[in-house]
């Protein structure tokens, strides 16, 4: 006997959290123009009010609102105004990150618990604050932005290794604790992305962190992923019909291509 599935409801409002710029941003925006109600949630809120009006000058609906996922409270007045406005969400994507690049030896510990609670904890609380409405509609989607540096881990940004290790972790129990729900739960990997997220380092730092890397094989080559090109593979995955969900997702960025300098063309 064939199973069946709850029907796929018409109006699914998506939550992008850490949404003010880069893949955030992109994914709110691509999400908007596929049909998604969004709810567009950051720090800054002047930035999520210039991506919710792109998405609406588009025709889209958005609406934008304070969102730091640190806060217990401010996750709870978040999802109260959002549900009030679009809606039960039905999307949640955790985004939400930040990088300090140190040495371990004198990484401020305080920065890497800052970074874990962003991470890990900023996740559950969107988990739990959306979630059970999922569960008792037994649909719903649950994405989380990691990191390749899951499978590959990268010297010089313990914290950003420490967090996006422990989210995969919080996510894989969630994805066997909701199995059979209606939930589906999804990690999204993204290899080296051109984002806003270090724009505050020193020069200096990332020349040093990405030739740390070259020496454990992990910068190949000069290749960067676009942060619409993390924003298409967030749409596939929620968009992957009933009956059948993409558990990890890795993204990597093409190597450019090699020419000749005589033609000009591929060698």
């Amino acid at each position: 006997m064939s199973r069946r599935f709850p029907p796929h409801p018409e109006r699914r409002p998506a939550v992008v959290a850490g949404a003010s710029s880069g893949i955030g941003a992109a994914t709110a925006v691509a999400l908007g123009a596929a049909g998604f109600p969004v709810a567009v949630g950051a720090r800054r809120l002047d930035r999520c009010e210039k991506v919710a009006a792109q998405i609406r000058e588009a025709g889209g609906e958005a609406v934008a609102h304070t969102l730091d996922v640190t806060s217990e409270v401010s996750v709870t007045e978040f999802a109260r105004a959002v549900t009030d406005e679009l809606g039960d969400v039905d999307v949640v994507i955790a985004n939400a990150g930040t990088i300090v690049p140190a040495p371990i030896l004198r990484a401020d510990t305080a920065a890497i618990a800052a970074e874990i609670d962003v991470s890990i904890l900023g996740a559950h609380r969107l988990l739990r604050a959306f979630v059970p409405g999922m569960v008792e509609r037994a649909h719903g989607d649950f994405v989380v932005v990691s990191s390749d540096v899951v499978p590959n881990p990268r010297p010089g940004v313990a914290g950003y290794v420490s967090g996006k290790w422990g989210l995969e972790g919080l996510a894989t129990v969630a994805r066997m604790e909701l199995e059979g729900t209606g939930v589906r739960v999804c990690m999204v990997r993204p290899g080296p992305t051109f984002t806003e997220i270090a724009s505050e380092w020193d020069p200096e730092q990332v020349i040093a962190v990405v030739e740390s890397w070259k020496a454990f094989g992990l910068a190949r080559h000069t290749g960067f992923l676009l942060d619409v090109h993390m924003a298409q593979a967030i749409l596939n995955v929620v968009s992957m019909p009933k009956g059948s969900y993409l558990s990890v997702v890795e993204v990597q960025p093409e190597a450019p291509v090699e020419r000749s300098e005589k033609s000009g063309k591929p060698s």
